[in-house]
């Protein structure tokens, strides 16, 4: 090699592909909700700013099939299906946590969070409500959703 030419840096083909996943629109904040809580698909919808129902089931299927995500269907009436992170999922803390520890460092601050979609007749605070209910999770799960990132 010539003095001064430099080697150009290979890409690591795993790398590669693991970014290109969970680099993907809507993934992240889909794996950051599901850190905090197993949640139901309208939680995730209403809790994802301008996510629309054909992106977000996609995401869901695409973090199904590579072991992220796991779907649960309750036989209840009437059925009710949940989602959670696989421990492959959770083993993505590390990571969401630096980058959300990068945010708060060197991000611009978000614009206002818009409006959570109510469901018809319902004001943004009884969904919140209703969605900390059918997670049943602890009330931690609706002050993650506004604001998100504290």
């Amino acid at each position: 090699m010539k003095k001064g030419a430099h080697e150009t840096p290979a890409l690591c083909n795993a790398f590669h592909s693991a970014i290109e996943l969970i680099g993907r629109r809507w993934t992240g904040a889909i794996i950051f909700l599901l850190l905090k809580s197993r949640c139901r698909y309208a939680t995730l919808r209403d809790a994802i700013p301008d996510i629309t129902d054909r992106m977000l089931t996609e995401r869901l299927q695409e973090l199904e099939q590579e072991g992220i995500v796991e779907r649960t269907v309750i036989p209840e009436s009437p059925v009710r299906v949940e989602y959670s992170l696989t421990p492959k999922g959770r083993a993505l803390a590390s990571a969401v946590d630096a980058i959300s520890d990068w945010a708060h460092k060197w991000s611009q601050p978000p614009p206002p969070m818009r409006r959570i979609r109510a469901h018809a007749g319902s004001a943004p605070d009884d969904v919140i409500r209703r969605m900390t209910s059918a997670t049943g999770s602890t009330p931690s799960i609706a002050a993650t959703l506004r604001p998100a990132c504290q």
